[in-house]
């Protein structure tokens, strides 16, 4: 693996050899919010139950029955993907 206090490869040397870009080394992932956990999952029981339906009826369903507000929309209240 790569480390950072290499004595005779920098960095930049050791992710060439690994084929590895140098972000990789800094990114730190974030975990998603319990907001999109909770849509996920409802979005997944929903789509169990009602496979026809595409993006804009799942659109429909998430804002006019279920309530939330602007899930997914942009500027011009289209749906974003």
């Amino acid at each position: 693996m790569i480390r950072k206090g290499h004595s005779k490869m920098s960095i930049l040397k050791q992710c060439e050899t690994l084929s590895v870009h140098r972000s990789r080394l800094y990114y730190k992932p974030r975990g998603e919010t319990e907001l999109n956990l909770k849509l996920m999952w409802e979005m997944d029981e929903h789509y169990f139950h009602h496979p026809f339906k595409g993006a804009k009826r799942m659109h429909i369903w998430l804002t006019k029955d279920k309530g939330y507000k602007g899930a997914g929309t942009g500027s011009n209240g289209s749906i974003t993907r």
